[in-house]
Order: structure tokens, then sequence, then C-alpha cells
């Protein structure tokens, strides 16, 4: 069969069973095994699919994911998190929308830790779109820090997103996180600068209202007490990586255990809070694991039908410059993700783009950040993007579609001149990285 038969064919499969109903680890799954049967022989091609697939899961680069999932769960079912947003907003005293900057500053924090685009939306919205309404801000102010800084969550490390995608593609997951940092504040400055703008330009978008101004001494005990302890899991994660003390698994295995001691020491870990931080990691650990079994086996099924190597010498054999492939790579990740979740692209793109990354001659950490930041524009991309859609969920009643549109577009600039930047000057994703590696 030719490749591009084997591939219409296995994707077909896919999608069908998608539009069906079916999630997409299923989806993939059923696809493997009818492309199992054809094309490595019936039972015994099954049978190789099975160890294949159970072979990928016995892999130690993901241990990560359940334990930074646990690590992020804990951190706001205790209300670890909440004590830091209060901690900055209390700090911020009489900044001209001083509440956009705590949504950007904290939910950078938050988002770190919860590794879920939809679902830092969905809590950052529900928790202080209405406080910001309450105080007189506009929506544009409220609703558009939000939406950028729920994309940070699949940006910087700690992100079960960016160690999935390492996994998937079969690179360095330490690799992945350090590279992350730079790009995510980055982005995390550029969404702070659009803030000073906006309120430059109409200060009215983000009324000022007293505070109570507090003592230095108040001050720094603050930040000692609820910023310095939440703040220092992350940094010492980051430095156990970068070091080379420990890797990413063992990183996160610190990172877990340090914000339960945390907790037990601010009289917040309840058995309660623990029993549905272990639940919910655990649900979101399963459909990972379904997914790297599914991803894996397909990936592996391409690869024998002869679909992933003719796909990569059609591309290739337009000659366009690698600036041009990258650009339409990124273009199709962006249209993908104006309706599907990050997890369902990865395991649709990534078994094509990071071999036809690799033989273009790019750098596959920075590849991979240029796509965990090309999905985060697609989420808030109008008029479909997922993030809009769970912001009009959470969003005060008589919200409309428009307004969160308008909101997005000036931080989906912000990510767009960031993704321009890592094209220009590869070494932001790259120089981290490789100082750890020496």
């Amino acid at each position: 069969m030719a490749w591009h038969d084997a591939l219409f064919y296995l994707l077909s499969i896919v999608l069908v069973l998608m539009l069906i109903g079916a999630p997409v680890a299923f989806a993939f799954i059923g696809a493997n095994i009818v492309g199992a049967w054809y094309f490595m022989g019936g039972g015994a091609g099954l049978t190789q699919l099975l160890n294949n697939g159970f072979g990928s899961l016995s892999s130690f680069g993901l241990v990560p994911i359940p334990l930074f999932l646990l690590m992020g769960e804990l951190f706001f079912r205790t209300g670890l998190g909440m004590r830091m947003f209060n901690a900055i907003d209390l700090l911020m005293g009489k900044v001209p929308g001083r509440l956009s900057y705590v949504t950007v500053v904290g939910g950078t924090a938050f988002s770190t830790l919860s590794g879920s685009s939809m679902g830092s939306t969905a809590l950052l919205g529900s928790l202080l779109v209405p406080e910001m309404e309450r105080r007189g801000y506009k929506r544009h102010m409220s609703i558009g820090p939000i939406l950028g800084t729920g994309g940070l969550a699949i940006i910087i490390p700690p992100s079960a997103i960016a160690v999935l995608l390492a996994t998937l593609a079969k690179i360095d997951i330490g690799d992945v996180l350090i590279g992350g940092i730079i790009p995510g504040l980055i982005l995390a400055s550029l969404y702070m600068v659009t803030i000073w703008i906006k309120t430059k330009i109409d200060p009215d978008a983000a009324p000022a209202y007293d505070v109570e101004s507090m003592p230095l001494l108040q001050k720094l005990k603050i930040v000692a007490k609820d910023i310095i302890p939440m703040l220092s899991i992350i940094v010492m994660i980051v430095i156990m990586m970068l070091t080379g003390f420990a890797t990413p698994s063992e990183a996160a295995a610190f990172g877990a255990l340090g914000v339960i001691v945390l907790a037990a020491l601010f009289r917040a870990l309840s058995l309660e809070a623990f029993k549905l931080s272990v639940t919910g990691a655990l649900k979101v650990t399963l459909m990972a694991y379904l997914i790297v079994f599914g991803s894996a086996t397909f990936s592996q099924l391409l690869a024998f039908s002869g679909a992933s190597s003719g796909l990569i010498q059609w591309a290739v054999s337009f000659d366009l410059p690698p600036v041009l492939m990258l650009m339409a790579m990124v273009m199709v990740l962006l249209a993908l993700g104006t309706f599907m979740e990050a997890i369902s692209i990865m395991m649709i793109t990534v078994p094509f783009f990071f071999p036809l990354a690799q033989s273009l001659g790019f750098d596959l950490v920075w590849f991979s950040i240029v796509t965990l930041v090309a999905l985060e524009v697609g989420f808030s991309t109008p008029p479909l993007g997922l993030n809009l859609f769970v912001m009009k969920g959470v969003a005060p009643a008589g919200t409309t579609m428009k307004e969160i549109y308008l909101a997005a577009i000036p931080y989906i600039i912000c990510s767009i001149l960031l993704l321009v930047l890592m094209v220009i000057f590869p070494k932001i994703v790259t120089w981290l990285p490789y100082l750890s590696t020496g």
C-alpha cells in the first residue's frame, strides 16, 4: 500500500471514532488495533502492538506527570495557592490595575502547578473576574490577563503537558522543562507591559481605590510567610534539574513532598484535601497514560506502514526554506487549537512534526517550546479557541463573546511576538538546557 493510502486509512479511523464520540485515546487505540491487524500480520501484529504499548508505559520519564499533578492539586486544595494570591494583592498597594497584575503574577505561579490551560482559565476566571467587576474594572482588563496566564500553564515548569510532549517526542524531559523557563517569563513580562500600556491609555479601565498602607516590616513578613515558601518549591525543582542534582522525576517527588510539608506546617493539610488531591491527580494521570499508550503504538504503526517516512519525504521534496516549513507547522497547530485540546493535538502532530523538524535541522528542545507556545495561542484564538468558551462559561452574566474575543487579542499578539523572538534568537530556549548539561 502506498504511504499516502496508509496515512489516509489510519487517520480516517481515528477521525471517525472521534466524530462518533470516542475519547481521543480510545480513538487512537482503535485505529492501532485495526492497523496492526492489517499491516502487521493479524494476531501476531496485535501481540507486538501490546508489547510495544506496555513497554512505552514502563518509561521512568513518565513519573513526573502524576507527581506534578499531585503537587498542583495539593497546592490549591489546601488553600496555599489562595494565600499567595492574597499576599501578592496586598503587596501591590495602589498600583493602577493592580488586580490585573495580580492575575499575571499569581496566575503564572498557579499555572506552573496546575499544568492545565483550560483548568487555569476556569479557576482564575471564576475567582478573579467577579472581584474585578465589583471594583469597576472593564472586562478587557479582567478577562484578557486570565486568558493569557491560562496559557502559561503549558510553558513554565513544572508542566505536566511539557513532560507529556517530551515523552511522546522521545526527547529529554528535563531539557524541555528547563527550556520553557525563559520564554515563559518573557511572555509573563509582555503581558504585564500590555496591562501597563492599557492603564496609561485608559485609566478608567482599572479604577484606583484606597488601600490601607502597610509598613515595610509588615510587607516583609507577608513575603516571608505567604510568598517565599510557595515559590521556593518551584525554584527548588528548577535548581535541582539545572544543577543535575536530581532527575525530573526525582525533582517532581521532592516538589510534591515539599507541598505536603508546607501544608502541614500551615495546618492546612486535611485528610479530605489529600484524598481529593490524589483522586484528581489519578484521573488525569490515567488519561495521560492511555494517551501515551495510544500515541506510542500509533507512531510505530505509522513507521511500519511507511506513512511517516513517506510524508516527511513528500514535505521535504518541496525544497522550501526551513522557516517556511516551520510557519506551516505552526499554522496547523494554531488551526487545530481552535477546536481541539492540547493532548489530542500532540497525539496527531508529534509523530509527523518532530521527525520533520529533525530532518530540517531544528533543535528538538527548541521546537518543543515553539510547539507549546503555538498550542497556547491556538487555545485563545477567535472564534473557536477552547479557552474562549471556558471563559464564557465562568464569566459574569451578560459577558458577550465579542468582549472575550477583544480581550484576548492583545495577549495573542504577545504570544506571537514571543514566537518571533524564539525564531530570531533560539538561545532564548536553548541556553538554559545546554548550560545545565554543560
